[in-house]
């Protein structure tokens, strides 16, 4: 009796999930992945006797990933029949799953997951539907966890899964919804028996080769061994988890503007105020700007974030190499993260060396250059970082302009002795990614002028300067 009144109150218990975490928006199509297994069968079912009270429409979303042979095609046909008695309209389609794993070089459960999901994504915007249903329930939760923290990847992944979240899918993005979340195995295994819907078994299940299927056939009957109610323990654990992950989303939502900036393909983080947070909201602030980056946080582990951190007080210079090839440099007076970073660089590309018209105007990389032999009296005060005035006597009109080079020497204004360009690139504080796009202008003998900062002490105008070099760079 306690079972059948427990499987009667399965569907109320769903629905007011999905009500109390707003799962579901009224008159818009809603999307169901069914595997065919018991987990999503029991959800298709509960949803469709559900259909008139949440005011939606259901499609069924059916994936044959190829991986299984004749057992695959056959839990295609399956749910084709389920649709069909369900009155519901399916679209039930395969793709090689294996061409994509050779393709990404990633493991066969990841490929599996991305190919999945990108089916559900091109079929929700076929039809007009935003959000997706799937069968995940408590134990997949704490599975999740268990995958999570064997990880390492940090208190986010304490959390395990959450009622909904986005999948990034451009040029949509897909909302992922769980109505079983709060519902065991035994529940929808349970129920399809008594409703006699004998949904099928997928073997790999019992495979061990999987990391989740060792964590559900060993780990979880050797940590039921400790303590019985370890699955209370867990589920308490990524409640509370997500409770101060709450917390620290607001804080984040309320700092970003002030330290964080993105622009183009790159986010720069304020070097003195990002210093300032407790290590709490530099971890999240960290995840939440890779995650901006790269949409997704599934190469990111604790260790990866770990290995920032240690590394904050580093002279600038230093740089990690993250998943995804993501970088994070460290810099002067910011942090950058980019996966080329080159790209906040105010120089465009400069591969070659370049002849200058002297006098006259020269295009090259990006740059217009303007040179003119002008007399004393014309100089004006209007020196800048992309404007110079040099003694045309002492450079001669023989100049090129090019990247630096290994070995390259320059004396600054001011200085009385010659140094290293890279050293005087360090004290100037010009970013490492920039130091390769710096225009040089340069003449047989030497560096004359490190654009955008200073000339050399040796060509600078004097009271004797009879004729002046003026040139000017801009961009185009």
């Amino acid at each position: 009796m306690a079972m059948a009144k427990e499987r009667q109150q399965l569907p109320e218990r769903v629905l007011h999930f999905i009500q109390r975490h707003h799962l579901i928006s009224r008159e818009q199509p809603l999307l169901v992945a069914v595997s065919g297994g018991p987990d999503s069968v029991c959800l298709v079912y509960i949803l469709t006797n559900l259909q008139e009270k949440l005011g939606v429409k259901l499609h069924i979303a059916h994936l044959d990933h190829q991986l299984r042979g004749a057992d695959s095609a056959a839990d295609a046909q399956y749910v084709s029949d389920l649709a069909q008695r369900l009155g519901i309209p399916a679209t039930v389609e395969q793709r090689d799953v294996k061409v994509f794993k050779a393709q990404q070089h990633v493991s066969l459960e990841e490929a599996a997951r991305e190919v999945r999901y990108a089916f559900l994504a091109q079929v929700a915007g076929a039809i007009g539907a935003s959000h997706v249903a799937v069968g995940h329930t408590t134990d997949d939760h704490i599975e999740t966890i268990l995958m999570h923290l064997i990880r390492g990847t940090g208190t986010r992944g304490l959390r395990g899964l959450e009622p909904s979240t986005r999948w990034p899918s451009p040029p949509s993005r897909l909302t992922v919804i769980r109505p079983l979340l709060e519902v065991n195995r035994r529940e929808t295994a349970d129920y399809c028996h008594s409703h006699r819907l004998a949904p099928r078994l997928d073997a790999s299940n019992l495979s061990l080769s999987p990391l989740r299927n060792r964590i559900r056939h060993q780990l979880m009957p050797l940590l039921q061994s400790y303590n019985p109610r370890v699955a209370e323990a867990l589920v308490r654990t990524a409640r509370i988890a997500g409770d101060d992950l709450a917390y620290l989303d607001k804080e984040v939502a309320r700092l970003w503007g002030e330290v964080v900036q993105k622009q183009e393909d790159a986010i720069t983080l304020n070097k003195k105020r990002f210093l300032e947070l407790p290590s709490a909201l530099k971890r999240y602030l960290l995840r939440e700007a890779i995650e901006e980056l790269l949409g997704n946080l599934k190469d990111i582990e604790a260790r990866h974030i770990e290995g920032i951190v240690a590394a904050l007080a580093k002279p600038a210079g230093k740089r990690i190499d993250l998943p995804g090839g993501l970088i994070f440099s460290i810099e002067y007076d910011r942090y950058l993260l980019t996966q080329d970073a080159a790209v906040l660089s105010p120089f465009p590309t400069l591969e070659t060396g370049f002849t200058l018209k002297i006098p006259g105007e020269t295009c090259l990389s990006g740059w217009h250059i303007e040179a003119k032999i002008i007399p004393s009296e014309a100089i004006q005060d209007d020196a800048s970082g992309y404007k110079a005035y040099l003694d045309l006597d002492k450079t001669g009109d023989k100049l090129t302009v090019r990247p630096r080079q290994s070995g390259d020497r320059f004396q600054p204004l001011g200085m009385s002795q010659p140094k290293k360009l890279g050293e005087f690139m360090i004290d100037a504080k010009i970013p490492h990614a920039w130091r390769q796009q710096v225009p040089l202008v340069c003449s047989a003998q030497r560096i004359l002028w490190v654009v955008g900062w200073r000339i050399d002490e040796r060509v600078k105008v004097t009271e004797d300067t009879k004729q002046i070099l003026q040139l000017e760079f801009e961009r185009r």
